[in-house]
Parts: C-alpha cells; sequence; structure tokens
C-alpha cells in the first residue's frame, strides 16, 4: 500500500493553530477551522514561505505587513460572524485575513489604499477560488456605504481616532474590532446597541498606522 503524502503546509497550519492560537484561549469553530484552511504562505512573498506560519507579523510590501496568526484569529473571533454575516474589512494588505473572514461570513467587502497590494490580494483570493469577496481601492476610513449596514467591520491598521463613518455604518449589535493609538495602541470592539454604542478594550497590539 502506497502511503499518501503528508502536505507539510497543512501540518504547519495545524501546528500553528494548536500552540499560538488555541494556547491562547480562542475557541470560535469557525475560526480555527478557517485558521487551519487558510494557506497563509500563499499570501506572502515566497521568500517569506518558510516562515509564513511563524508567531509573529511579515512585511509584504509597500510599508505593510500581514499580521500575527494569533491577531487574525483574535480579530475574527471578536467579530462574532455566523454564515450570514456581512463584513466590512479596512486594509485588505495581501488578503489574508480577508480570506479567514470570508471562510466564516456570508459576503465581505474589503477596502485596500495601495492599488499594487489590491491587485495581488485580488489575484491570490481568485486562485483560491474566493467568491464572496468585494473590493474596492480608496480611503478605508469613509467606509462602503452603499454596502452598509454591515455586521462586523474589522480595521487592520490603527488610526488615531475611530472614524465616524465606520460607526455609522454598523448594524444594531454589529461589532467594530479595531486597533487605535499611535506610539501606543490598544484592540477596542465597539458594538452598536439599540440605545448607543458599547466599547471595550481587549489588549495591548501593534499595527502600521491607518492611511
Amino acid at each position: 500500500m502506497t502511503q499518501r503524502a503528508v502536505d507539510p503546509w497543512a501540518v504547519a497550519r495545524e501546528s500553528m493553530v494548536a500552540d499560538q492560537i488555541v494556547s491562547r484561549g480562542v475557541k470560535d469553530p469557525a475560526t480555527l477551522d478557517a485558521m487551519r484552511s487558510v494557506p497563509r504562505h500563499l499570501f506572502v512573498p515566497e521568500g517569506e514561505w518558510v516562515r509564513a506560519y511563524d508567531d509573529g507579523p511579515l512585511a509584504i510590501g509597500r510599508g505593510q505587513t500581514i499580521s500575527q496568526p494569533y491577531i487574525v484569529a483574535l480579530m475574527t473571533e471578536l467579530a462574532r460572524l455566523d454564515p450570514t454575516s456581512r463584513v466590512l474589512e479596512i486594509g485588505t494588505g495581501c488578503g489574508y485575513q480577508t480570506a479567514v473572514l470570508a471562510a466564516c461570513a456570508g459576503a465581505v467587502w474589503t477596502i485596500e489604499i495601495e492599488p499594487e497590494l489590491a491587485a495581488r490580494a485580488a489575484r491570490t483570493l481568485a486562485a483560491l477560488d474566493v467568491s464572496n469577496v468585494n473590493r474596492r481601492v480608496g480611503d478605508g476610513s469613509l467606509g462602503w456605504p452603499e454596502a452598509a449596514p454591515f455586521d462586523a467591520i474589522l480595521v487592520t491598521a490603527a488610526p488615531a481616532d475611530v472614524p465616524p463613518a465606520l460607526l455609522d455604518q454598523l448594524a444594531v449589535h454589529g461589532r467594530l474590532v479595531i486597533p487605535l493609538g499611535t506610539s501606543h495602541q490598544d484592540l477596542w470592539v465597539y458594538t452598536r446597541e439599540p440605545d448607543g454604542i458599547r466599547r471595550e478594550s481587549i489588549i495591548p497590539v501593534r499595527f502600521v498606522l491607518l492611511r
């Protein structure tokens, strides 16, 4: 009997999820399944493939980074997605967080300010047959008003303050997951309740600044 070849990247993903994500308290089954299935190495330069599943961010060009796997998983879990969720992502970057969101939600709208990164992400997502993503090049702080309201909004770069347009585009009970600050940053969740906005600080983080 011929032994089936083991996919080394699948093994790396399993180790990443067990050692970096589950061990830090992420429990949402859909998030964990997405982190096990989305091939992170395909979203970084080929010279960085060997480091793709390491516990840290990686440069992807144009002064941007792909976030640490734990942070991708944590932000996805904090969004509380289900298969019907409509999600807005600010900062497509390489498209990895986009693909994880797309695996957990019904549809994703994603905005990237750098045309080169947006085009590269679009090619990777298409190669992986990710079909529930709408893409735009532009200023993410303005959101995507014609597609609002959103059940969740994730911001993958840090502004000094919450862009008002993003809060305006949250559905009732919708959640905005966003890093805030310049020299010191924290990850926050803003939830639109029927009687107003509730906010919660989660953990200190370090993101590139929102442009």
